[in-house]
């Protein structure tokens, strides 16, 4: 079936996109709360769409810009908050095509130095877009973070989770968050002999639970 995306703005959302996006998110997580939804949604700045050609939604992902001072210039993160396709359509590439098309317009608006990628991860799925989307990313399973880009992470977590951030972990541990639905979180034996998905089992051990890499 083919989708047709969009990017929209948060601000031109319908009542009725926004309830479609409720019902999907919560067709995939437990523990969703309406009024928390709502409020984090509330705060994007904008909303990649997936609908079929009938209107029905089939995913979404959500996404703000995030304007930091960190040693001495201005540092901004395009983060991407609360992100699901049907299972139906998982194998579309369309959502990532879009999310490609606005870091693209991003990085003509703000130059390549300034602007980085904060992704939150809470199951394996996410963490693989990293390795599909950038040639440099952390924390990897094949390289240290460096200093500076600790530095970066450190800061923009602290942002915008503050104490649920465990640092030590690097790990964003939200009280009262939802959570993948346990058919969800299960992992089959082969995803678990994929480096990053290994990784990033090793380094988020808490996934099911809610818990964000």
């Amino acid at each position: 079936m083919t989708l047709l995306p969009s990017i929209t703005s948060q601000q031109h959302l319908t009542g009725e996109i926004r309830e479609d996006m409720l019902a999907l998110h919560s067709r995939h997580f437990a523990d969703v709360h309406r009024d928390r939804f709502l409020f984090d949604l509330a705060e994007k700045d904008w909303v990649i769409l997936l609908r079929t050609h009938e209107g029905a939604l089939a995913g979404f992902s959500t996404q703000k810009l995030i304007s930091l001072a960190i040693g001495g210039r201005t540092v901004r993160f395009l983060f991407s908050g609360d992100t699901i396709v049907d299972r139906a359509h998982w194998n579309t590439p369309l959502l990532a095509g879009c999310f490609g098309h606005l870091m693209l317009r991003l990085l003509d608006i703000h130059g390549p130095d300034n602007l980085f990628w904060f992704l939150i991860s809470k199951g394996f799925r996410t963490y693989r877009f990293l390795p599909v989307f950038f040639n440099h990313f952390w924390p990897a399973p094949d390289r240290a973070t460096p200093p500076e880009m600790a530095v970066l992470l450190h800061e923009i977590a602290v942002h915008k989770f503050g104490a649920a951030y465990d640092r030590l972990a690097g790990v964003i541990r939200p009280v009262g968050g939802d959570r993948l639905l346990p058919e969800l979180a299960d992992v089959p034996p082969a995803r678990r002999r994929d480096s990053h998905v290994a990784f990033f089992l090793s380094r988020n051990p808490g996934f099911a639970q809610g818990d964000e890499l």
